[in-house]
């Protein structure tokens, strides 16, 4: 089965596995999805969560953020690991949102990547789930299943894998397809246990079944 075919094919199985594919950051304006997608780097999503709450209690938009001071962030964020740099790259970026685009998180994927602490896979995920744009989200479950289902060859760096994935995923499915990986590599193609291909959807046309 060619690239293209199987990256259709596992569009359409995990789309009925998963037929409710979403974020699972909670947010309910773009500059906390921005935030709260820092925050996620080597942490938990629900621990995230639970952490941003506090943080908008004291900080309640992006004006109060700018101004807050680093260690007054990073007293909060701390549970979630790497506080430090977490706290100054939230402090940069809503300072930068705040000074050059008014508060308002810019919908141009270029303009994303200049913001302080959002790489490529935070840009893709504010351009996907809330600008409703083409987007490939790279994250470990993404990398990880990709590569042993076969839609790419043993390729782990996260760009490298995103631009195979454009090749022959269609743009409107990609971010999508994205979240459907990460309920999937949670739940069944796991990391730390052997993963439990009985009950893989995929099983009959993965190429690396363990």
């Amino acid at each position: 089965m060619r690239k293209k075919e199987l990256a259709l094919a596992v569009i359409d199985r995990l789309k009925q596995e998963y037929p409710e594919a979403g974020c699972t950051l909670d947010y309910n304006e773009a500059w906390k999805l921005l935030v709260s997608v820092r925050l996620a780097a080597q942490c938990t999503d629900a621990r995230v969560n639970v952490v941003v709450e506090k943080l908008y209690e004291k900080f309640p938009d992006v004006d109060a953020l700018a101004a807050a001071p680093v260690e007054e962030i990073e007293a909060i964020v701390h549970p979630c690991g790497l506080g430090k740099s977490k706290a100054k790259d939230i402090s940069a970026c809503m300072k930068q949102l705040k000074e050059v685009y008014g508060g308002q998180v810019p919908d141009n994927f270029d303009l994303l990547l200049k913001l302080p602490g959002v790489g490529r896979k935070s840009a893709n995920l504010i351009m996907g789930d809330v600008f409703g744009k083409p987007a490939i989200v790279t994250d470990t479950h993404c990398i990880r299943l990709c590569n042993r289902i076969g839609l790419v060859d043993d390729i782990r760096e996260p760009k490298k894998v995103e631009m195979a994935l454009w090749k022959i995923v269609p743009p409107e499915e990609g971010n999508d397809l994205c979240h459907r990986f990460v309920l999937h590599g949670r739940e069944v193609c796991t990391a730390r246990t052997k993963p439990y291909c009985d009950k893989c959807c995929l099983a009959d046309i993965c190429k690396k079944r363990i």
